[in-house]
């Protein structure tokens, strides 16, 4: 084979390859959006909870969360003094 017909092979079978990627893609992307337009027709998005109230907290979930953040900031001081060189 002369080195112009294997270039000229070689630019043909990226092109075959490169259409295939393409076509896979677009059907790709085509069926996500129809996907996505079914999943919005038959199961709507929730309605937001009306906010009645003026404090989102109550008192014992600040508490509540208080302690959390001890424990992980206890956690997060363990590991790095027990990382240390």
């Amino acid at each position: 084979m002369q080195g112009s017909e294997l270039l000229q092979e070689g630019l043909a079978l990226m092109g075959l390859g490169m259409g295939f990627v393409f076509v896979f893609l677009t059907i790709l992307v085509i069926s996500v959006t129809l996907m996505s337009k079914l999943i919005d027709r038959f199961q709507p998005a929730p309605v937001a909870a009306p906010v009645g109230r003026k404090s989102g907290k109550t008192p014992a979930s600040q508490g509540q969360n208080d302690e959390v953040v001890a424990v992980i900031s206890a956690a997060v001081h363990r590991y790095r003094s027990s990382r240390r060189p």
